[in-house]
């Protein structure tokens, strides 16, 4: 029995918009991760510095400016 070596050539077409595409998603996620992250981080510092009533107080406060 002989081995015989086949070569094939085979194109691949890639659209690149989509690949672009996948590319600002992919990475829009991870940076809205990383600020869900960091917001996450401040409410639990805040818990534990201010407690819950202190937290409520300051976003009152945020909005209506008393």
């Amino acid at each position: 029995m002989k081995n015989t070596n086949v070569q094939i050539n085979k194109e691949a077409q890639i659209n690149v918009g989509c690949e672009t595409s996948k590319f600002a998603l992919v990475v829009g996620f991870a940076m809205a991760g990383l600020v869900g992250g960091g917001g996450f981080a401040c409410i639990i510092s805040g818990l534990v510095t201010y407690g819950f009533g202190g937290l409520l107080k300051g976003l009152i406060t945020a909005f209506t400016g008393n």
